[in-house]
């Protein structure tokens, strides 16, 4: 019996070790994996250890999370400096949630890349690209547990380099992809800029990098110019960075001419941590009571949030390719977002919160759709998609799931977020803007039913024969789409969450990060 115990306590000793190594594990995970792939040089290994650490990534969020998922925070000091002198990480329930969101997705994606990769980067790269690749996951997986605001930007730069190289990998098909990574490059510099020039008037005017602690430093001069500058500057860098309408000029071409890969990951996981990045900052770095006296929210946020929805989707509209109007119909749902933060309310920012989840996989699912059909006909444009419906049921009827939670109808993930959006603007007294709301959705069904109607009602192109893509190509199509209709009638985790999310921010936590 001694012997029986003494053996189980070095077990237990290890487990609660690794337990809570976790926050760093996050992002070493596929920090270290990302050099070794191209050390190993090795093709044939490269999908399995880019593949085997998004999974760990996934594991360590969803252990995470479940640690969290009461209101609970961890806590991990770097090298043993505790906070403000040394590096923190910092988990809660929103961050723990976005962190469940990026590394599902990435997971998803990748799975459907073994195959559907192929078709649009050539083989002599793909060394290269799952390095790039899980060099943007760490990045986005950094962003969200730092606690430290320079590191913000440090991870957000590693994110950032890393996807403009993963966009002009679609220069091997379209040679416009060069021009769109260009592009990024410049506007994604620009907003880069801006932010580290606001972390350095706080760091100015403070003393201080550690968010706690600017958090409780600001609080008492919220007067000070100098503050009032960084927040200006950082909500521009951000909003560059998350493609918030009129800043979002970068994001259709990056979309249109990128892998399709890349673009599904990008959709799901790098706006939505930008929107994430802009939350932190605002409502647990700046505090509510800075928001409410700069008048920021109505004033600018909240008309910006109005025009996104509308021009946007009558542009989602207009376009003639399937990838481009996906891209467009982006920016829509980001005003979505930046409505529930603009009405400064804890239903409002619930709904922005789990709309960020939300769009995430119903768009990671409508990109992979777009990929397959990439990889069947070699194009994403309306008449080379027409009569797909019936040659390709599997993947169109995916679809067609998926676009109906972007309009929101019922029993989808879609609908939830918008339907809680809509109380939001009801609980304000704020009717036009439920009916704003209703209204935007309604081009949303005009832009779905043109994709519906070109894939099931036109025509097929004369002597064309396509078939449905491999199995392993459907399944993480399949249950993005699924995913969606199930936290379209399952929503206690979402909720849940969202609701634990948004009390803290309105209470400016600290604990937010």
């Amino acid at each position: 019996m001694a012997s029986s115990t003494s053996a189980s306590e070095p077990i237990h000793h290890v487990a609660l070790t690794l337990a809570e190594q976790l926050p760093i594990l996050q992002v070493v995970v596929p920090f270290i994996m990302a050099p070794l792939i191209v050390v190993l040089g090795i093709r044939q290994l490269a999908w399995p250890l880019a593949f085997l650490a998004s999974l760990s990534c996934l594991v360590i969020s969803w252990l995470l999370l479940q640690k969290v998922i009461d209101g609970s925070e961890i806590s991990y000091q770097l090298g043993g400096w505790a906070p403000p002198l040394g590096i923190e990480y910092r988990i809660d329930t929103t961050n723990a949630f976005v962190l469940f969101l990026i590394s599902g997705i990435s997971s998803l994606v990748l799975f459907w890349a073994r195959l559907g990769l192929k078709s649009e980067v050539p083989e002599r790269s793909h060394t290269l690209f799952y390095a790039l690749f899980l060099m943007c996951l760490t990045g986005l997986l950094g962003v969200v547990v730092t606690g430290d605001a320079f590191n913000v930007f440090v991870f957000l730069e590693i994110s950032s380099l890393s996807t403009y190289v993963l966009i002009a990998q679609g220069g091997h098909r379209d040679k416009r992809a060069f021009t769109a990574s260009y592009n990024y490059l410049i506007m994604g510099t620009i907003g880069a800029t801006f932010f580290v020039i606001g972390i350095g008037f706080l760091y100015m005017a403070t003393g201080t990098l550690n968010m706690a602690d600017l958090a409780e430093k600001i609080a008492d001069q919220r007067d000070n110019r100098t503050i009032k500058a960084a927040f200006a500057f950082i909500v521009v860098g951000m909003g560059l960075k998350a493609a918030i309408y009129p800043l979002h000029l970068w994001l259709p071409n990056a979309y249109s001419f990128a892998p399709s890969t890349v673009v599904a990951f990008l959709s799901g996981t790098a706006t939505k941590m930008a929107i994430y990045v802009l939350l932190r900052f605002m409502f647990t770095v700046f505090q509510p009571e800075f928001l409410e006296q700069i008048d920021i929210l109505e004033a600018i946020i909240l008309p910006f949030a109005i025009l996104a929805m509308f021009a946007s989707s009558i542009s989602a509209f207009a376009q003639k390719d399937l990838k481009r109007m996906l891209a467009h119909s982006s920016v829509a749902q980001l005003g979505y977002m930046m409505l529930g933060i603009g009405l400064f309310s804890h239903t409002g920012l619930s709904a922005a919160i789990i709309h960020l989840f939300n769009h995430g996989i119903t768009k990671a699912a409508l990109f992979l759709g777009v990929g397959s059909y990439v990889f069947m006909v070699g194009g994403a444009s309306y008449e080379k998609l027409r009569g797909l419906g019936k040659t390709m049921p599997w993947t169109s009827a995916a679809m067609v799931i998926a676009g109906l939670s972007l309009i929101g109808i019922p029993g989808t993930a879609g609908f939830v977020s918008k339907w809680i959006l809509v109380q939001a603007a009801f609980e304000q007294g704020w009717w036009i803007f439920a009916f704003l709301i209703v209204l935007s959705s309604v081009i949303a069904v005009a832009y779905v039913w043109q994709m519906i109607e070109t894939l099931y009602l036109a025509a097929p192109a004369e002597g064309s024969v396509v078939k449905e893509v491999p199995l392993l190509m459907l399944l993480p199509v399949w249950m993005l789409a699924l995913l969606t209709l199930y936290f379209g009638l399952v929503t206690d985790v979402t909720l849940g969450a969202a609701d634990v999310a948004a009390r803290g921010l309105m209470s400016g936590s600290i604990g937010m990060f």
